[in-house]
């Protein structure tokens, strides 16, 4: 059977983190890749050497570095937990990161209301230490990527851009998902 790489695509909290660790709970030999963590990290303790503007480079290079890693070295399904909104960024992914001749690609596209997401942004207790630029709070990163959603770049996940798609409309769509999931690799 070939390994799975779950593909999560979202605004800020949506419920791709919270779903990515119940996912790897429950799926057995896999691992949560996590651009904020790696983020976290680079702020912390190699700040100065972070980009001002434009994207970060260093983040992506330690990203693909553990990617790589895990792909040679172990046998586990991987769950990238990041906003992939841009359809660009998926085809790289898709194409180049995660081959369909080695993975089976499923994409989780989370696709709450804006009224569910702006709550969630109020009442968060995240820490913002991931931030790099002009962000203070969530909220500023929310009201971006709507902002975003007009570029052309910027599009919904479709049927066929991945072996599946699953959608997430409501936090209760969760446990459907990973049961979905988790089925797929118990056939």
């Amino acid at each position: 059977m070939k390994r799975l790489a779950i593909i999560t695509v979202g605004k800020t909290h949506s419920g791709k983190t919270t779903f990515a660790r119940q996912l790897e709970q429950k799926l057995t030999n896999s691992f949560v890749m996590d651009q904020d963590t790696h983020a976290e990290f680079l702020n912390t303790y190699y700040k100065k050497l972070q980009p001002k503007k434009g994207p970060n480079i260093l983040k992506h290079a330690l990203t693909k570095l553990i990617v790589d890693y895990a792909k040679e070295y172990t046998g586990f399904h991987f769950i990238v937990s990041n906003s992939n909104r841009a359809k660009s960024t998926r085809q790289y992914l898709l194409k180049e990161i995660y081959h369909k001749e080695a993975f089976t690609r499923i994409l989780v596209h989370f696709d709450l209301s804006d009224d569910i997401l702006y709550e969630r942004v109020e009442n968060s207790t995240r820490d913002t230490h991931i931030f790099r630029g002009p962000y203070k709070t969530f909220k500023d990163v929310l009201i971006r990527q709507e902002k975003e959603s007009e570029l052309p770049d910027i599009v919904d996940p479709v049927e066929g851009e991945a072996d599946y798609l699953l959608m997430v409309k409501e936090p209760a769509d969760v446990d459907r998902v990973i049961e979905k999931i988790v089925t797929l690799v118990e056939a």
